[in-house]
């Protein structure tokens, strides 16, 4: 593992639109390792022993706040959480003078998750200021990006079509599709960066209201040939390789969006019979929590022939394992 970390150069890991292919490929092979040593008996490396992770989401999580913890407590890292309800923060301390707070009880390694885009960003520029020498990791911002999830989704494709080697260049012409409320999703943004860097042609598909024709202006024009937008389904579903589906993100949505979760369901929710436009072997992915019957059929979900939903789970860790190690071994 220790070869991986000669390509690695970022202190911080706040967003994929800089990510190079070296450094996708890079953490797609160290997550391959890590990958080995949840398979194995012991399930635990001395690779973080001695550092402090702090995990600070100021914004409820379940999969990427439990991923994160348990990949650093298989590196043997120390462990602070931090919870928002039980925190100084009810009594008027500033997100960053809590990161401080963190600082001064010895955390390397910042994970932070927020309703707002930017936070990881200003606490990271904010350690680089004071020279702290702490790498600041983005479990999601708002609306701008959420980078560990995107990876893990890629590792879990990769892995798919090469176990031993997953690298990018294996998706290249392949045609992924992306279903949902792709406005509101940190993780699509993130997803069609990776995606379209790994020379996938990606088809996103929403109502209007979800996916307006502006989005297309937040990709840079050098992709435009290769991302595509629909108002419908079946055109983005024809033929395609790998098919994502997100939640309704009800949370962040104004009024009026949508008609009914019922309506949607019938015109953008995956089935068996909707999945039959797509090649015969397609798989599905959904980042989590899932909305049963509403973004995807609970038959579909449960279909090991083509959900790929519960390795998504397990590339977590590893994908988080990999990104906590070349952070925290970064010279």
């Amino acid at each position: 593992m220790s070869s991986t970390t000669t390509n690695w150069v970022k202190k911080h890991v706040i967003s994929l639109e800089d990510f190079t292919p070296t450094e996708y490929d890079t953490v797609l092979n160290t997550a391959v390792s890590f990958k080995d040593v949840l398979n194995s008996r012991t399930k635990k490396v001395p690779a973080l022993q001695g550092q402090v992770v702090a995990n600070m989401f100021f914004e409820p999580s379940t999969r990427t706040r439990s991923s994160f913890e348990l990949a650093a407590k298989r590196l043997s890292a120390d462990i602070l959480n931090f919870a928002p309800s039980t925190s100084s923060l009810t009594k008027g301390e500033t997100i960053l003078d809590t990161a401080k707070t963190y600082l001064a009880m010895g955390a390397n390694i910042m994970v932070i998750r927020h309703s707002h885009s930017g936070v990881p960003l200003n606490i990271a520029q904010e350690m680089d200021r004071l020279k702290t020498g702490v790498s600041i990791f983005n479990a999601g911002d708002g609306l701008h990006q959420h980078p560990s999830q995107a990876l893990l989704d890629l590792f879990t494709l990769c892995s798919l079509l090469d176990p031993k080697n997953p690298r990018i260049s294996l998706l290249e012409g392949k045609k992924i599709a992306i279903v949902g409320d792709i406005l509101h999703s940190r993780v699509a943004r993130s997803n069609i960066n990776s995606l379209l860097a790994s020379g996938a042609r990606v088809h996103l598909a929403a109502p209007p209201t979800l996916l307006p024709q502006l989005f297309a202006d937040t990709v840079p024009s050098v992709y435009h040939d290769r991302l595509f937008l629909h108002w419908h389904l079946t055109p983005a579903l024809e033929d395609a390789d790998f098919v994502m589906t997100l939640r309704l993100q009800k949370e962040r949505m104004a009024d009026y969006l949508l008609p009914s979760l019922r309506e949607y369901h019938q015109l953008f929710g995956l089935t068996h019979d909707r999945i039959s436009h797509c090649n015969t072997d397609v798989k599905i992915l959904h980042p989590g929590p899932v909305n049963r019957g509403v973004e995807i059929s609970s038959e579909l979900m449960d279909d090991p022939r083509f959900s790929l939903i519960s390795q998504q789970v397990t590339s977590g860790v590893a994908v988080r394992m990999a990104l906590l190690y070349l952070i925290g071994n970064l010279k």
